[in-house]
């Protein structure tokens, strides 16, 4: 026993002298500790401003029981607890009950509201005790930050988010992710905290060390009206045909400009969300969309025109023991090209491109790559994830050629691009040849501040010749509106649009898994192309449909009908001078009661604000008005009837 004490004795000796240092610095180390406080990320517009992603700071607020003196505590405990009753409803005992029983157990943590608002906060910090801060008033302040997106599931994997898991795995797709880093962001802050047991700790002070600097705001090319019509118009065709996902993409011609891209994947429970970023991401066999670039290379070549005719040979062709077939039974028999393109005859156009190329293959991935179509090229958008375009060549090794690559290429198989590069080229057509690239960001801002602008950026000043473009663009402009055009169906006398149907076969080398590709891929108006659209939908039910003319391309036409609608290409006004019948009587009658009754308040409600202002002033009477929307007034603040005292003000409320 005497060996064992002054063993005790030896080991409190020479922890309390020789090693009190470091177990000092150990427990500072392991009570207090620098926080990092993350910065509010930069907001998320709309190209017309309106929000699309926001950081909202939400706050905890707790009580640190102790640290007030008996009678500072004392003092407030009674008007503290009667303004957390009306706060929150629950009765005042209860909050002077609970306080108490955390002051007796000396717990420097108890939380009083957990995930409120600013307006909130601010309110609570102004409490009795609370409003003397951290000290002497026991004032605890946990502030975190969640991200909102103001149009609920529209568009949500463009605008993108970051995310961290557990493990530090950084997740970033969309316009956030590819410009979080660099702009959205912002500097994190510090603040010094204490552990005060059961993994709580608490601020030591009710200020931060290092104040966080708020994210840059991006402005996007989206058009939230645009967006929405393409979400819903895609949505019901993914549901009418319960097809597994599909994509819209609606493009600026001239500048490239990203109005609006609708991502829409089916569940497990049927049910379509934005599940990932097929416009971007997903590279895939095209089909009968390719048509046109195959084309645009031998009429740049000078070895097939329009006018050429070719045998479709009853609707089937053979090479090495592969064949190319028609969708129509029996073929077209001897067609032009140009009309080999309108009813999308496969024979047709391998027929014209093996006869032009077969000798010199090369010569065909030659000219598709001077138009910038090339084996694994990208758009190199800054979005992440973007897919790699295929394109076989015979002259690379292992570069996917075969004996029949040339004429698979000639209607879209063998090769494989994302729907965002198909439609670059499509919209480098309706731009007269000018290949620009797709923008999402028009500025980076700071307040009202532009710190980075976003310009036009050109891939390819012109990616064929005008003769080319032209033939190309009456091509496509056929498809729609000559009568055996595959897109026929879409015609309207109302506005005018071009395009291509593609219908590919998916997983065809197991005809058990066989699934199809419905596309259209085009621009409107015709003559004179404001946007460029594709509209790409994977695997619709088979009894259903599946043909790109009749899944994809009514998405396509009710886009562009509702954007004609909604958001006319041309707005001219013929005259200012508008007559409107019904208004003009109205305001006969309420002019004569006015000049009859001018202390009689008139009904103005349905008169253009313009003529009520008018009216009402000739009675005397003061005029402020809300303007809010076309000008129609809706509310008076004087009903009709009353009698008006000199120099009364009126208010008008006109919407």
């Amino acid at each position: 026993m005497f060996v064992f004490g002054i063993a005790v004795v030896f080991k409190l000796v020479s922890i309390q002298f020789l090693q009190g240092d470091k177990y000092k610095s150990l427990v500072g180390k392991r009570s207090i500790k620098n926080v990092t406080i993350p910065a509010n990320r930069g907001n998320v517009y709309a190209d017309d401003g309106s929000l699309l992603a926001t950081s909202i700071p939400k706050y905890n607020i707790a009580i640190d029981a102790v640290v007030s003196s008996s009678k500072l505590f004392e003092e407030n405990i009674k008007a503290l607890s009667d303004s957390l009753s009306r706060y929150s409803g629950k009765s005042s005992s209860y909050y002077q009950r609970a306080i108490r029983r955390a002051r007796a157990n000396k717990n420097q943590y108890y939380l009083l509201a957990k995930n409120i608002g600013y307006s909130d906060y601010v309110r609570l910090r102004s409490f009795p005790l609370l409003n003397k801060g951290a000290i002497p008033g026991g004032l605890i302040v946990e502030q975190n930050t969640k991200r909102e997106f103001p149009m609920g599931s529209i568009a949500r994997r463009t605008i993108g988010y970051e995310r961290i898991d557990e493990k530090g795995n950084v997740t970033r797709p969309g316009i956030d992710g590819a410009f979080g880093v660099k702009y959205l962001r912002g500097t994190d802050g510090k603040r010094w905290k204490q552990k005060i047991g059961k993994n709580k700790w608490k601020p030591l002070t009710d200020y931060n060390q290092v104040e966080p600097k708020d994210g840059y705001d991006v402005y996007t090319t989206i058009d939230v009206n645009i967006q929405d019509i393409a979400h819903h118009a895609l949505l019901e065709q993914l549901d009418k045909y319960k097809a597994d996902h599909g994509c819209v993409i609606v493009m600026e011609t001239k500048t490239g400009e990203v109005k609006a891209i609708s991502n829409l994947g089916r569940s497990s429970k049927g049910v379509y969300y934005e599940r990932l970023n097929y416009a971007v991401g997903e590279s895939h066999e095209p089909g009968s969309t390719f048509k046109l670039m195959a084309l645009a290379a031998a009429f740049e070549d000078k070895l097939v025109d329009t006018s050429d005719v070719v045998d479709t040979e009853k609707g089937i062709l053979s090479f090495y023991g592969k064949k190319v077939r028609d969708s129509k039974h029996g073929g077209y028999g001897k067609i032009t090209v140009s009309k080999a393109f309108e009813v999308s005859s496969n024979t047709g156009v391998v027929k014209a491109i093996d006869q032009a190329y077969k000798e010199k293959p090369s010569k065909f991935i030659d000219r598709l790559s001077a138009m910038n179509i090339k084996h694994g090229d990208s758009l190199g958008i800054p979005i992440i994830g973007e897919a790699k375009s295929i394109v076989p060549d015979p002259r690379v090794k292992n570069g996917r050629w075969s004996g029949i690559a040339l004429q698979w290429m000639a209607y879209g198989y063998g090769v494989s691009f994302t729907p965002l590069q198909t439609l670059t080229f499509y919209n480098a057509i309706a731009n007269n040849g000018e290949m620009v690239k797709p923008q999402f960001l028009k500025e980076v801002k700071e307040f009202d501040k532009v710190i980075v602008p976003f310009e036009k950026e050109v891939i390819n000043r012109q990616v064929c010749s005008k003769e080319t473009i032209g033939k190309l663009q009456k091509l496509l402009k056929n498809v729609v509106e000559k009568k055996h055009g595959t897109g026929n169906g879409l015609y309207s006398e109302n506005f005018s649009m071009a395009g291509k149907t593609g219908t590919c076969q998916k997983d065809y080398r197991d005809k058990d898994k066989l699934n199809y590709i419905s596309s259209f891929a085009g621009y409107f108006p015709a003559d004179n192309p404001k946007y460029s659209c594709i509209v790409v939908i994977h695997e619709p039910d088979k009894s259903v449909g599946y043909y790109g003319a009749d899944v994809s391309g009514p998405v396509f036409k009710r886009i562009a009908q509702k954007i004609f609608t909604d958001t006319p290409i041309i707005d001219e006004v013929e005259t200012l001078e508008v007559k409107n019948a019904k208004a003009e009587s109205q305001f006969e009658a309420y002019y004569k009661l006015a000049q009859n009754h001018k202390t009689i308040m008139p009904n103005v409600v349905g008169l253009p604000a313009m003529d009520a202002i008018a009216l009402l002033e000739n009675m005397q009477v003061d005029v402020k008005i809300e303007l809010l929307g076309a000008g129609i007034v809706k509310k008076q603040s004087v009903r009709e009837k009353v009698k008006l005292n000199s120099n009364q003000t009126i208010v008008l409320n006109a919407s």
